[in-house]
């Protein structure tokens, strides 16, 4: 991989490489841009297959914090951590976690603030108990905003409700079918959603524990996970991994909408974002779907502390804004995540003439 050259191309600060022989911590943290504020982005455990296949990650969700804070309009910048690993077996190793965690938390020490972590895929609140043992530059911790998942499938919910609106003229999803790939935490919290409000679930998971849960609650239908995509639905809601919409699945898709809670859904969003327009489903673009989890850890910033109800009003502004970019992309003919890049682009550049006038400190 031409990391440089990836690097130039998406305009991108840092990447740091952090490992730790004793714990066997192997950890990448990207810095896309900090025009706005400290890079702000979870740390996302995972058994990638090689190393540039954790460097591009980390690189592309990097940057779409990145244009989600911008979005959101916090003061925050885009960064992410991917870690190189199988959680499942350093859970089994108490001593070896807490070890483990805390190196983690050194090396994020040592970047003096320039990123802020709290939990992702594969992590949770009591690892970022540990980085928070070690550094203060880590959000999400319990007794202050916990863990962002609920928060970030609101704002997925809350986007759906807005296509919905867009689409068929209103948002009372009575009777619609969604079908919900990935029934992990977001995921969960988004089908609790969804049935309160009448809708039929469709879902696919690869944990079976996960799936008897959503089954067992919300009397959900479950289908293999290469299935998930050519089912009959109004609305395909991908919560796992990115790049589920691409070459191989859009052929399937019997959707009119694409808004889940997954990270850079669009394999190649020039091409696959087309591609879903000529066929007239709307897609919502992810980075504000679910920007609910950043709108609340970043609370946990805020002067006087924490604040929910502050968080959940800017969390259910998602649903306005989403709106708003439909509208746009419609009037316009452009793709909704063109319409939404551009936003977020003019915010960072307004904020960067800004920081241009001299201040003394």
């Amino acid at each position: 991989m031409d990391k440089f050259g990836y690097m130039e191309k998406y305009g991108y600060e840092q990447l740091c490489f952090f490992h730790d022989k004793s714990t066997g911590l192997k950890a990448i943290t990207a810095i896309h841009n900090t025009v706005l504020g400290p890079a702000l982005g979870g740390s996302r455990f995972w058994n990638y297959d090689n190393e540039d296949q954790a460097i591009e990650d980390a690189l592309r969700l990097a940057r779409g914090m990145t244009y989600k804070s911008a979005l959101a309009g916090l003061a925050l910048g885009g960064g992410k951590t991917v870690i190189w690993g199988d959680p499942s077996v350093l859970r089994k190793d108490p001593i070896k976690r807490e070890a483990f965690w805390r190196a983690f938390g050194r090396y994020l020490e040592g970047l003096n603030g320039r990123y802020i972590t709290a939990e992702d895929v594969g992590t949770s609140t009591q690892d970022m108990v540990y980085v928070n043992m070690e550094t203060d530059h880590v959000v999400g911790l319990p007794g202050r905003s916990g863990d962002p998942s609920p928060y970030t499938a609101r704002g997925v919910f809350k986007s759906i409700l807005a296509c919905c609106k867009h689409v068929y003229g209103s948002d009372d999803l009575t009777g619609k079918v969604v079908a919900v790939q990935g029934v992990g935490n977001v995921g969960y919290y988004l089908c609790r959603y969804l049935h309160e409000s009448g809708a039929k679930l469709i879902i696919s998971d690869i944990k079976q524990e996960s799936i008897d849960k959503v089954v067992n609650e919300f009397g959900a239908t479950v289908v293999a996970p290469n299935e998930i995509y050519g089912v009959e639905c109004d609305i395909y809601a991908p919560c796992a991994l990115g790049a589920t919409v691409n070459d191989d699945t859009i052929p399937q898709f019997k959707c009119k909408i694409v808004c889940g809670g997954a990270n850079n859904v669009l394999k190649d969003a020039p091409v696959h974002g087309k591609t879903l327009q000529s066929k007239g489903i709307v897609y919502a673009p992810d980075y504000l779907a679910n920007a609910g989890g950043v709108i609340n850890v970043s609370y946990e910033r805020a002067e006087g502390g924490y604040n929910e109800e502050a968080s959940l009003r800017d969390v259910d502004f998602i649903y306005t804004r989403m709106l708003d970019i439909l509208t746009i992309a419609k009037e316009t003919g452009r793709l909704t995540y063109e319409v939404a890049d551009e936003l977020a682009e003019k915010r960072i550049e307004a904020v960067r003439n800004i920081k241009s006038i001299y201040t003394h400190k």
